[in-house]
């Protein structure tokens, strides 16, 4: 759990319209700041994102 919680849960900064509420803000952790999407992390739709960002988190735990 890098960014603090599991995978597939939602993050307490996210905005009802899918959105980073502190985006802009110091407060942002390292691992959402330093987190470059791609096309390919992003998929077609959001289930193919969330697989993508467990599969990941998995690798790197």
């Amino acid at each position: 759990m890098a960014g603090g919680k599991p995978a597939n849960v939602r993050c307490v900064q996210l905005s009802a319209d899918l959105r980073c509420a502190i985006f802009a803000s110091g407060e942002r952790p390292s691992c959402c700041s330093g987190l470059q999407a791609s096309a390919a992390m992003c998929g077609e739709h959001r289930e193919q994102a969330l697989a993508y960002l467990e599969r990941l988190e998995r690798l790197t735990a």
